[in-house]
């Protein structure tokens, strides 16, 4: 997700964002954020002096426009679809797919999945993000609500939508 948002076109500065994030991510080869500070990072001063001009309000809220619309885009996308596990047969408990098999849910969407709406509501109203918000429950819902549920977050599933439809 990180190489998609505006300005991070290098390995250089994804490392740069790897290296503050290090108290706030897993280790290993995939960005998995278990804290809120994600988005206190992005403002922080060593950040802001790599990537200038991000302290005022307006180019605050266009960063958290900017990361819902990411967020709602890879929802609609074709990243998100039917059977994301490929199974032989859809008859499985969540509890019994092979991890193998799990790794059908990319970090993006894993991660996407469980914090889409965090990022919606910092945003103002935009009709952009409220008809990407209508296809993700019309047209996705269900793939969303399997991948919550294989990611065994499923119980988190109101809150989300709660979240989202405020």
């Amino acid at each position: 997700m990180l190489m998609k948002l505006p300005r991070v076109e290098s390995l250089d500065m994804l490392q740069f964002i790897r290296n503050g994030l290090m108290s706030v991510i897993d280790s290993g080869p995939i960005f998995y954020f278990y804290h809120k500070s994600f988005e206190d990072f992005l403002f922080s001063f060593s950040f802001l002096q790599v990537l200038p001009k991000l302290s005022d309000v307006q180019n605050q809220n266009l960063c958290e426009y900017q990361l819902a619309i990411l967020c709602l885009n890879c929802l609609v996308s074709l990243d998100l679809h039917f059977n994301m596990c490929n199974l032989k047969s859809l008859n499985i408990e969540n509890v019994d797919i092979p991890v193998a098999f799990k790794s059908g849910i990319s970090s993006l969407i894993s991660y996407l999945s469980q914090f889409w709406a965090n990022y919606l509501i910092s945003t103002k109203y935009a009709d952009i993000l409220i008809k990407a918000v209508e296809f993700v429950i019309y047209k996705k819902l269900l793939f969303w609500i399997k991948v919550m549920s294989i990611l065994g977050k499923a119980h988190k599933v109101s809150t989300i939508l709660k979240q989202a439809l405020k």
